[in-house]
């Protein structure tokens, strides 16, 4: 499936009239997605890719342009290179480091990025930088932990019987991010305590509207959930980049650095977010609403039945992943694009795509992804609200101190 998301223009086309072009940033980042499906690779591990593969190009597009600082300047620019070539050079030698079963796939996309550049000395030289580089880029993540072993210890007593399946890739909590000077620089302070009314506020709205039998969600709320509970979420900010890029007409050196710069921070939410689940261990709604006769909240009525519309992750509630990524994403758009840019988005369900989802702006998705969290029963409102405010600070950062203009 070439097109995971697709992305429409709405009130912007008659400024910035829109035309499908080849772009080796673009195509890349489809062909990762592509890459990344057939080997079923989800959440960080996802993101660590596109980060990779994105940071790849945008160095080896700036080893020869120098339009942008380096993440790693190791490698000596070659001006007299393509850019294009070396862009798409790097992003294959990282994928078939990290996908070797998905070679057949990652030649072929390596194929087609070659074709429609002109043999000759550039072209050498742009392969040969692309491995540079992206060898480069892999020596840096290689020591990073997220490919440490999972040694998640549960709590229990001796012989007590404790839930079994492991959580989520706890060992991010450790990972080394991007740019950012540690996993913790921006972590929150705990949630709510239980006996407060904030925490009783969360509680009952979660209860009432995000139960599998609720009567207070509504038909439109039920819609958005069962769309947005597929792995649809990342792809949507992935394709609102792309169709942005291609209707501003970015040129290559900023179009890789927006990729970059996207990846990376989308990447640091995972790390920075599992940083802080871990601390907390919160717990989540299914289990508070069936405990509510235990917090000392006179205002949390226990349902010993309640169950969440939507499938609870494996790994603690606080704060919410979906809503750091979406803080992060539109942070980073903004930075880029301007205050919330006129954009419709359709979104197409990755495992139906008979099934999309029409919104006005990305401002509207940002808002939805992290509702949903609340209707479907999987989160508290407290835990969407610091972990946008987390995301807005992540992507304020990355801006700041990364993919600088060289000049």
């Amino acid at each position: 499936m070439r097109y995971l998301v697709r992305v429409g223009i709405a009130s912007c086309i008659a400024i910035f009239p829109f035309t499908v072009r080849a772009d080796v940033v673009t195509d890349w980042n489809l062909t990762t997605h592509q890459v990344m499906q057939a080997a079923q690779t989800q959440g960080g591990a996802s993101q660590r890719t596109l980060a990779m593969v994105h940071v790849a190009i945008s160095d080896a597009i700036n080893s020869v342009q120098d339009r942008y600082t380096r993440y790693v300047a190791t490698v000596a620019p070659v001006p007299s290179a393509s850019a294009e070539a070396a862009a798409a050079s790097a992003a294959r030698q990282v994928l078939v480091l990290l996908y070797p079963n998905q070679k057949a796939m990652i030649e072929e996309a390596y194929a087609a990025s070659l074709k429609s550049i002109s043999d000759g000395p550039g072209k050498t030289q742009g392969i040969a930088l692309g491995e540079q580089v992206a060898t480069a880029v892999q020596a840096d993540r290689a020591t990073d932990g997220a490919n440490a072993p999972d040694t998640y210890r549960p709590l229990t007593n001796p012989g007590v019987w404790v839930p079994t399946a492991p959580p989520i890739t706890e060992q991010f909590a450790r990972a080394k991010p991007w740019v950012l000077k540690s996993a913790d620089q921006f972590r929150p302070g705990p949630p709510p305590q239980l006996a407060s009314t904030l925490y009783a506020r969360d509680y009952n709205e979660t209860k009432s509207l995000g139960g599998a039998n609720s009567t207070a969600r509504t038909a439109e709320q039920t819609a958005a959930v069962r769309f947005w509970t597929t792995p649809n979420l990342a792809p949507a900010w992935q394709a609102a980049a792309r169709q942005l890029a291609t209707a501003k007409e970015l040129p290559l050196a900023d179009c890789a650095r927006l990729f970059a710069l996207l990846n990376m921070a989308v990447a640091n939410s995972y790390i920075t977010d599992w940083d802080a689940k871990f601390t907390y261990n919160f717990w989540r709604p299914v289990t508070a609403i069936r405990n509510g006769d235990m917090d000392g909240n006179d205002a949390t009525e226990r349902d010993a039945g309640w169950t969440p519309l939507a499938v609870t992750p494996m790994h603690p509630e606080y704060p919410s992943q979906a809503s750091i990524s979406a803080g992060v994403s539109f942070g980073i758009l903004e930075a880029v694009f301007g205050q919330n840019p006129a954009i419709t988005i359709t979104a197409t369900d990755i495992a139906d795509p008979k099934k999309t989802r029409t919104l006005n702006s990305i401002a509207q998705m940002a808002e939805e992804h992290r509702n949903v969290r609340v209707w479907g029963g999987i989160h508290f409102r407290n835990s969407l609200e610091v972990a946008n405010d987390m995301g807005r600070k992540i992507s304020a950062y990355m801006v700041e101190s990364s993919i600088k203009p060289a000049r």
